[in-house]
């Protein structure tokens, strides 16, 4: 073959094959220490405790790719890109500071064991703790201030609903971090619970709120958990449930001095045939509490009073009037006796508390009738003598 083709060809082979980019040594695993104390002949191997793992290394102390894989950590390129694709690139300037939100507590032991002269790693343990408890606080005041009315364990679970450990693990799966998160699953013990993925994953969503709250402001977290958390709909109606739903309303509505609730029937059809309709309405006076259907009249009665007390519970603000007292903080971490008031905050109606029916009157506590608010002379024969409807 003449000089100039082979020269050729060697152009050719050198445009298929390009030069890759030199990429930095990993480490090496296992380390000395554990080689070592594998390979002594006749010498007693150290049994693993609970916190490690028993399959890391073989007998005969193999490489096991495994767990040398689980060990690396994330290439910084993939961390930066990650702080770009959430839109945090101001905040998460650094890829330690983005590394260090995606270590989970149960990964830093595990990493220490194998690669002990190694700086040891940043877990994202005091952020989540922080970021856990911003998220209950700006859940918890914005559900407070949109439903001024919702009852206090309705209002629990739609704060778990919006910000509890699921929806923080969702919200990690869908901005990608489990590429990056590091974390070592552990089994429940008596000190402390299992590590699941689902727990990993959440701490990530709360080191991220946690991260904002301290590089910007409470107001940033505020805005940042607002458009990944409470921005997604949730049915309140299926929190609330009762369990006898006719008493509950005549106990809320004689709270709020209201006449007492009557039913009617609206519309009915099939009366006489297997599939009969009836449409049955809840009035207070001459106002429309609620409205039910059902194939028989206990049904749609019951249905329509559920309807009214939904009505009463999930009155909503309007967004225009919502404001939440975190909103009052400043911005900025300067003195707050120093600075000029800022723009007026006007709290929202506090709502009544729901009725607790089911006491059977050993509270002591006696609310005032409907009898004692009306006069004698408008009461008729249907109520009885503290006033209640007579069903």
């Amino acid at each position: 073959m003449s000089r100039p083709r082979r020269a050729v060809l060697n152009v050719v082979k050198s445009l298929k094959h390009p030069a890759q980019p030199q990429l930095d040594r990993p480490r090496l695993f296992p380390p000395p220490e554990a080689r070592t104390e594998t390979k002594t002949a006749k010498a007693p191997v150290e049994q693993p405790s609970s916190s490690r793992t028993a399959s890391a290394l073989a007998p005969d102390g193999v490489f096991s790719p495994t767990v040398w894989a689980s060990l690396q950590l994330p290439s910084p390129p993939s961390l930066t890109a990650f702080a770009h694709r959430v839109g945090l690139a101001n905040v998460l300037t650094t890829p330690e500071a983005v590394q260090q939100i995606f270590t989970h507590p149960s990964f830093v032991p595990y990493f220490a064991r194998y690669y002990p002269e190694e700086k040891t790693l940043a877990s994202n343990a005091a952020l989540s703790n922080i970021g856990n408890a911003l998220l209950g606080l700006f859940a918890a005041e914005h559900l407070h201030a949109t439903y001024p009315h919702l009852p206090t364990r309705v209002l629990k679970a739609a704060v778990s609903a919006f910000v509890g450990p699921t929806t923080c693990a969702n919200v990690a799966r869908s901005i990608g971090a489990p590429a990056l998160l590091r974390w070592r699953r552990s089994h429940a013990t008596l000190k402390q619970p299992a590590v699941m993925l689902d727990d990993a994953l959440a701490s990530v969503s709360r080191s991220l709120v946690a991260v904002l709250y301290r590089e910007r402001s409470i107001s940033a977290a505020r805005a940042f958990v607002n458009s990944m958390f409470l921005s997604r709909e949730l049915d309140l109606r299926n929190l609330i449930k009762f369990r006898d739903p006719k008493m509950a309303l005549r106990e809320t509505v004689e709270k709020f001095g209201r006449e007492p609730p009557k039913s009617r029937l609206l519309k009915e059809t099939g009366r006489l045939s297997n599939s009969p309709i009836f449409v049955v309405g809840i009035y207070s006076g001459l106002d429309k509490l609620g409205e039910g259907f059902g194939s028989s009249l206990k049904m749609a009665e019951y249905r329509a009073a559920e309807d009214a007390l939904h009505r009463l519970y999930l009155t909503r603000q309007p967004p225009h009037l919502l404001q939440v007292p975190s909103s009052t903080f400043l911005a900025s971490g300067l003195d707050i006796f120093g600075l000029p008031e800022e723009a007026e905050y006007v709290p929202g109606a506090i709502g009544e508390t729901e009725v607790l029916y089911g006491s059977a009157g050993k509270s002591g506590v006696r609310a005032v009738s409907y009898r004692s608010q009306v006069p004698s002379e408008v009461q008729s024969e249907e109520h009885d003598k503290d006033g209640r409807l007579l069903i």
